[in-house]
């Protein structure tokens, strides 16, 4: 479906984020980065995703500083696609979308897989937004200062 409104100008830090990274095709592939996939057809083959369409997304996530294209590592003609600095900051959102989905969409004894702290083999902490002080803050506490029209 083709995008009939862009948020690229938005005063919302939210629905910028979106409009660049929040399709399905978009977040898959920097998942995917995050767990080593760096070549065309391992997106591709990983995802099932059609050739036109990983090409397009993989060129966005490019342009906007979230990937860049690296000469292989192997050191063979092909080129190889990794996270830039902007793009290793999505990790966050990454881990966040997954809690998220443990939490709400398998059932309690519903295998899945699981992102462990490499250094204790133990599940990440839940994670909650931290006010500047430290404590955890739940959304009513929260207000969003719009700027004025």
């Amino acid at each position: 479906m083709a995008k009939t409104h862009s948020n690229s100008a938005s005063a919302c830090p939210v629905a910028r984020t979106v409009d660049l990274i929040g399709d399905r095709w978009s977040l898959l592939i920097v998942r995917d980065a995050f767990d080593g996939v760096r070549r065309f057809g391992d997106f591709q083959s990983g995802l099932g995703v059609a050739r036109s369409v990983l090409t397009h997304r993989l060129k966005a996530l490019v342009e906007a500083g979230i990937l860049e294209v690296r000469p292989a590592s192997d050191g063979t003609s092909y080129q190889e696609y990794g996270l830039t600095a902007k793009g290793q900051r999505l990790f966050t959102l990454v881990v966040a979308l997954r809690q998220w989905g443990e939490q709400h969409l398998f059932g309690p004894d519903e295998a899945h897989s699981l992102l462990v702290d490499t250094a204790t083999q133990q599940p990440l902490a839940l994670m909650q937004p931290i006010a500047a002080d430290g404590r955890v803050i739940a959304p009513d506490q929260t207000r969003v200062n719009k700027l004025p029209d």
